[in-house]
């Protein structure tokens, strides 16, 4: 049985293989190189001596904080309120849904809700209200962003809302406690693993957003993510994107391992 599972088990470690230890360990090696091809530490030392990178940086975490705070925001009552109605799977499925359509054909999308002409500025001008430039915006580039994360905040929160045992409720209400309290005591620590799944979900791939800054927030949301993009594909100094890349794993790293899910047991149904 032991020598089936390690045959089906190869495929696994060569995909992990090729696709995700390799390229980082290209990404790494490469960082190493400058413009003319030679073995320097530059670019690490341009990096943490241009205040424009660190400038980066710190948009980059602030962006993704505040996308995942924003997230966290509506996922929980939505994933909560989820949990509470009847046909709980469709509704859960129309969330996802919208995670199938590519996202360059979403962020168009937003293009024509958020343009001059678009639906939200027809809507606001029944009221009176001119065109407004809600495009290339932080608060378009914060809303889509959110909206195009929403389902990877809601699903983590919604399983470990699923895995709780009623019957701590119903002894936490027993025992005096009111709604909130039952929330606060029960509910809420025992789905912080699913809140913390879902920080991982969304905060990470936030750091590096490039599509959405470029055509939602018009280049005006600089992050490290956009530098990125400008030196594999502009300036062709591969050797400082992948410095910027280097820098951008270690961040997910930390934030895996401060987000990290403890298994000490937990209500299971």
């Amino acid at each position: 049985m032991k020598k089936v599972r390690r045959v089906y088990a190869v495929p696994y470690f060569v995909w992990l293989l090729l696709f995700v230890i390799a390229p980082v360990l290209l990404i790494v090696y490469q960082s190493f190189f400058n413009m003319a091809g030679q073995v320097s530490l530059t670019n690490y030392a341009t990096y943490f001596a241009s205040g424009k990178y660190l400038t980066m940086t710190v948009n980059s975490v602030w962006y993704a904080f505040l996308i995942t705070m924003i997230t966290l925001a509506i996922s929980y009552p939505t994933a909560y309120f989820l949990t509470k109605l009847k046909h709980k799977n469709l509704w859960l499925l129309l969330i996802i849904l919208p995670t199938w359509v590519n996202l360059l054909l979403k962020a168009y999308a937003f293009i024509g809700i958020f343009g001059i002409h678009g639906s939200v500025n027809n809507f606001l001008s029944i009221f009176g209200i001119g065109p407004k430039q809600i495009l290339f915006t932080d608060f378009s580039f914060l809303v889509v962003a959110t909206y195009i994360e929403l389902p990877f905040m809601i699903m983590p929160i919604f399983n470990a809302l699923e895995e709780l045992n009623p019957s701590l409720i119903s002894a936490s209400r027993d025992l005096g406690a009111n709604s909130l309290e039952t929330f606060r005591r029960v509910v809420f620590p025992l789905s912080l693993n699913g809140v913390k799944s879902g920080v991982q979900a969304v905060f990470i791939p936030s750091l590096s957003l490039f599509m959405l800054t470029r055509l939602i927030g018009g280049n005006r949301v600089i992050t490290l993510g956009t530098a990125i993009e400008q030196h594999f594909l502009v300036t062709q100094n591969w050797g400082m994107g992948s410095t910027i890349g280097v820098v951008l794993i270690i961040a997910m790293f930390i934030v895996m391992f401060f987000t990290g899910e403890s298994r000490k047991g937990g209500a299971r149904k």
